[in-house]
């Protein structure tokens, strides 16, 4: 891990506006920065950027956060793959905390793979350009398949020669490793000699999200009856293959920006599409997905489209670990390419235009898709139709989230239909197999720890869902004033944290507990001596913490000069009036805590009681209104319905 004091060294130095100046074209308006959203497609510009606050905002799509969370989302770094990438823009040394002998030597295999790698990829690049063997060869085959120079040079295509010896002699003479270089999968060792494994092949670079090269597809280009059409990398301390999809690190924005994911079989497909335009798309290598593949699509979209052969081979391809996409959420649609194409052949045969308009009009839905093949491999087979309805069944019983019950219905409709059988006996079906999932995973739920996927929805249902949604307006609103004005004097002896915490001693106040969890982890700050500000959240290493403080801060606006000029007005600035504030947040709070009292007791009034129970009831009616009556007055005016 990172340690805490590099992170501090860099948080010290971070510079907003240079950082996203460098990705998206900004333009000074007052004391902020404006430009178009690299997260949605926009004419007008309205993303923001505050260097007072370190944050950035978009009002058009709601995205917002600080230096590290927009490299997060505009490059998809992981949080430690942002603090490197800033660590080496600010030339800021990284210290690593203690870890383990194994860990640490696992750190340095990794570390010793990525240079061994992008070594070598520089050394294959070298030989398709500058070697007669790789031009005649190699740099022609990719010519006649279409491929310009600028997308080769994009992908870092390259080309392993026939000599045995070629990479294997310039590697040793540079005294890597031996053994890693085995590991690598770059050389192997025959007749105790090393030797190189890709010879005669194509080079295709695979990368990782911050473009580091972790391993290596080789594609054969004679005809060899003998010898495999593709090898891959072995698996190793960096590349395993079940959580990569190749070509991600050039789609991802492109995948964000159109909210859709192409998925493709080959790596050519994928180069293809690049060159015609279309950089949506990322190769699953023909395998079945994996769900660690699928969460990487899930980063940037929930919408996957799988552009296959129309062959049999490619329609088995395209189901294979479908369920798995349900399972995560995924909208999923089919493409079949006609023919004898797949995609690389067809977008060079139409054009771009007509491939993306091709790929619009002919998305199959996955489940009746699925479905229709099925059947019409069962054909009149009833015990294969009888196996193909409890698959189905399987399938929509996958669809598990809450907010797709309709789609799951509506599977179930027509379903049915197609099948020809009755659709409360489809339903029954499906419900059984969410039962026995349910069943296996309801200790997750026992302990109270997790809610049920549902909860959220009937929320939304309820009567009092605004008021709820009110309600929790008033806990930011408190929350914001402890992050923003924590340390600023609340009187003599007393900071406004100081005053905050002391009557925030009922916890019951709040009632959305990520709310109260930053509430508790200022509190822990605070007490241990530091000084939390904003920034100290902003640049939390728990992203969650971080992301939510985000949201609840005011962003910062600035008043027309027409103030000044024509009305002769000076406004005061938040900084100026903070007491009347965070005094007024706190009057909110406690005053819906009263009218819920208030409700509570009017409801014990309306049941039976003694003649003493129903005074003392009344008694605290009558005082609770006092209560209410005096914060009102503080406040200065009805706040409540």
């Amino acid at each position: 891990m990172i340690s805490q004091q590099t992170i501090q060294q860099i948080q010290s130095r971070i510079d907003i506006i240079e950082i996203i100046g460098s990705f998206i074209k900004l333009k000074k308006r007052g004391t902020n920065y404006l430009g178009l959203c690299p997260f949605h497609n926009e004419k007008t510009p309205s993303f923001t950027v505050s260097p007072a606050k370190e944050l950035y905002k978009c009002f058009g799509c709601g995205r917002s956060g600080n230096a590290i969370s927009f490299l997060m989302e505009s490059e998809k770094y992981s949080y430690v793959e942002a603090l490197r990438w800033l660590a080496a823009k600010y030339n800021v040394d990284i210290e690593e905390t203690a870890v383990s002998p194994e860990v640490k030597e696992q750190q340095q295999v990794a570390e010793s793979l990525h240079i061994i790698n992008g070594f070598a990829q520089k050394h294959f690049t070298k030989n398709l350009f500058d070697t007669e063997e790789g031009v005649t060869v190699a740099l022609s085959y990719l010519k006649h398949r279409g491929f310009r120079q600028d997308i080769i040079e994009k992908f870092q295509l390259g080309y392993g020669l026939e000599n045995r010896n070629d990479l294997s002699a310039v590697a040793l003479a540079n005294q890597f490793n031996p053994d890693l270089l085995v590991k690598s999968g770059l050389l192997v060792m025959r007749n105790d000699e090393l030797t190189d494994n890709y010879r005669g092949r194509i080079i295709f670079p695979i990368h990782n999200n911050s473009g580091k090269v972790i391993g290596f597809g080789a594609r054969i280009i004679r005809n060899n009856d003998r010898a495999p059409k593709y090898i891959n990398t072995p698996e190793n301390e960096l590349y395993v293959k079940s959580k990569i999809l190749y070509g991600t690190y050039f789609a991802r924005q492109a995948i964000d920006k159109n909210d859709e994911c192409l998925l493709v079989e080959g790596y050519t497909d994928v180069v293809s599409l690049h060159q015609a335009g279309v950089e949506n798309v990322v190769a699953s290598g023909g395998t079945s997905l994996t769900v660690d593949q699928l969460r990487i699509v899930k980063k940037y979209t929930n919408n996957l489209t799988i552009v296959y052969d129309g062959d049999s081979a490619g329609v088995k391809a395209a189901l294979r670990g479908m369920d798995l996409a349900l399972e995560e959420g995924l909208n999923v649609k089919l493409v079949l390419i006609p023919g004898n194409e797949d995609p690389d052949s067809y977008v060079n045969k139409v054009g771009a235009t007509a491939f993306t308009q091709f790929v619009k009009e002919n998305k199959k839905d996955f489940i009746l898709f699925q479905l229709s093949v099925a059947l019409k491999d069962a054909g009149d087979d009833t015990q294969r139709k009888s196996e193909v309805v409890n698959q189905i069944a399987e399938t929509i019983s996958r669809i598990n989230k809450a907010e797709d019950f309709t789609k799951q219905q509506d599977y179930i409709r027509q379903c049915s239909q197609l099948l020809r059988i009755d659709e409360n006996g489809l339903n029954t079906l499906v419900n059984k197999f969410i039962r026995e999932r349910v069943g296996k995973n309801e200790s997750r739920f026992a302990s109270g720890r997790e809610a049920p996927p549902d909860v959220l929805t009937d929320l939304q249902q309820d009567d009092n869902f605004n008021l709820l949604f009110r309600d929790e307006m008033h806990e930011r609103a408190v929350v914001r004033a402890l992050v923003e004005f924590g340390l600023k004097e609340w009187d003599e002896n007393r900071t406004v944290a100081d005053y905050l915490m002391e009557e925030m001693v009922d916890e019951d106040l709040f009632d959305n507990k990520q709310l109260l969890k930053v509430m508790h982890t200022y509190r822990a700050w605070y007490d241990a001596g530091m000084a939390p500000t904003s920034k100290t959240f902003l640049y939390t290493e728990d992203q969650q913490l971080s992301t939510l403080v985000v949201s609840i801060m005011e962003f910062p606006y600035e008043l027309s000069e027409k103030w000044k000029t024509e009305f002769e007005m000076r406004v005061p600035t938040r900084d100026e009036v903070y007491r009347e504030e965070v005094l007024a947040t706190m009057n909110y709070l406690k005053l819906r805590k009263i009218k819920r009292l208030i409700d509570q007791n009017q409801e014990d009034l309306g049941k039976p009681h003694t003649s003493e129970e129903q005074l003392m009831l009344i008694q605290t009616h009558q005082h609770l209104k006092m209560m209410e009556r005096e914060l009102i007055r503080q406040a200065g005016t009805v706040i409540l319905p």
